[in-house]
């Protein structure tokens, strides 16, 4: 009842009613653009394409276009390259001091390194759109052409279609964010894979008609999809506070200082970008050999393949580097340090400057070592339930390794996940982003919110 009348008080705010709405139609404009075919494509060819490459590289991007990839609509770009800009002007921050010294300016060098953003995003759709639309020429599944009348016509327009498209879902993000509840690209790929919600769980009554699933199976498969969410849900949330005292100050008339807080630190620091990065370049020799055709570069995208063991080591490798790397960028301890002394603050038992920095610094990878393994288990348990680990391509070793293991270590479950583990990260997480922007609006307006014993803590990146 509590719950109900919380989510009733939203309505009784003018404001937040009218960002909510706004939103949500939004979103609705987002999803119905996802189902206008790019012009020039066989419909019917491009379906029994994708069919055949479910699973691959082209099917992890279609998570985040929201299956507009898969229809070749004129979203089928997607957000993506405007993540991949966003992350190409993070790293480019650490580097280039022009850039580093705008982040430093407030409003208005945030600013300008949005508009660098659209820039960059611009330019890596026409690269992309490109690319796409001479591979869509090259590709004949069961003899029948993709593309019926190939030529530049058809490459110009595809290259204009796909870029205005990922320019507008741009856009749509960033009014989302000013005028909606905020996080607005994150909701469009959060739009993009709760869409296929319906479509999943039909399917699993599909199966259960047709006696390819049983009724425990299923039951299983429901457990353990809510096992996975506590877990991501848990560890989100968690971090490691470390206590800080600042000493009183007498400025003027006033004293400041004197309290006791703590510096929150998140386990997951990097949120779900370590797996995208990971997963972007071990997909690359993928899009390489589909775009060549050399024979030997399909050998090294089938062993990198989904299962694989060199796909499981590198997939696991990169996730890993990548939390370190990406948490040396978007947190700085000697900047902490450094803050924390200029306001007088300390750590208790640690001296301030270079050692609380060293101090930081450790817990940090310690934390980002329990982060990376969270990320990895979360990212290749659902696949190696579904299909196991494919020890037999192993040289020499493969095949006795593949008669001593259990059969549901190299076979799994063979149970079909329709949310892998990156998907339902992302769900969640931004789930809990929203909540907390809605709680923060009805506690503005001093409406008791969803949570009444604890505040759920947005993510950050």
């Amino acid at each position: 009842m509590n719950a109900l009348q919380s989510f009733l008080n939203i309505f009784n705010i003018p404001d937040l009613r009218k960002r909510i709405i706004f939103t949500f139609l939004l979103l609705a404009v987002y999803r119905l653009g996802a189902h206008i075919p790019t012009p020039g494509i066989d419909p019917g060819a491009l379906h029994e394409f994708f069919r055949g490459t479910a699973g691959g590289a082209l099917g992890f991007l279609d998570i985040f276009s929201g299956g507009a990839l898969r229809r070749l609509s004129v979203f089928a770009l997607g957000i993506m390259p405007y993540i991949s800009a966003s992350i190409i002007l993070q790293l480019l921050t650490v580097v280039w001091p022009y850039l580093e010294k705008l982040s430093k300016e407030g409003e208005v060098g945030r600013k300008k390194i949005t508009q660098y953003t659209r820039y960059g995003t611009v330019l890596l759709s026409v690269i992309q759109a490109t690319g796409i639309a001479f591979w869509l020429e090259k590709q004949s599944p069961n003899g029948a052409r993709l593309v019926p009348h190939p030529g530049w016509g058809f490459r110009l327009m595809t290259v204009l279609t796909l870029t205005t498209g990922t320019i507008f879902i741009m856009w749509v993000g960033e009014q989302i964010t000013e005028r909606g509840i905020g996080n607005g690209i994150s909701l469009i790929i959060f739009a993009g894979i709760v869409v296929r919600m319906p479509s999943a769980i039909f399917g699993l009554f599909d199966q259960m008609r047709s006696g390819n699933l049983k009724l425990l199976t299923l039951l299983a498969i429901l457990t353990f999809m809510v096992l996975i969410i506590a877990a991501i849900v848990f560890v989100e949330r968690a971090q490691r506070r470390i206590p800080v005292q600042y000493a009183k100050r007498v400025v003027g008339r006033r004293v400041y200082g004197g309290q006791n807080t703590y510096l929150p630190l998140r386990i997951n620091t990097g949120g779900v970008i370590p797996i995208i990065f990971a997963i972007s370049i071990i997909q690359l020799p993928a899009y390489v050999a589909q775009l060549s055709g050399a024979d030997w570069m399909k050998k090294v995208a089938s062993s990198l393949g989904q299962g694989q063991p060199l796909y499981v080591l590198l997939y696991a490798s990169g996730i890993l580097f990548f939390c370190y790397f990406y948490t040396s960028i978007v947190f700085n301890p000697a900047d902490t340090a450094d803050n924390m002394r200029k306001y007088g603050g300390f750590i208790p038992g640690i001296r301030p400057g270079k050692k609380t920095a060293d101090y930081i610094d450790t817990v940090l990878s310690r934390l980002t070592i329990i982060g990376a393994l969270y990320l990895t288990c979360v990212a290749l348990l659902p696949d190696f339930l579904a299909s196991g680990f494919k020890v037999q391509s192993l040289p020499w070793i493969g095949p006795w390794l593949d008669t001593i293991l259990p059969q549901f270590f190299t076979q799994g479950f063979n149970v079909p996940f329709y949310f892998g583990g990156t998907s339902l990260l992302i769900v969640v997480g931004v789930a809990m982003d929203t909540v907390q922007q809605v709680e923060s609006k009805l506690v503005e307006h001093h409406y008791t919110g969803f949570l009444k014993k604890s505040r759920i803590r947005g993510r950050r990146g």
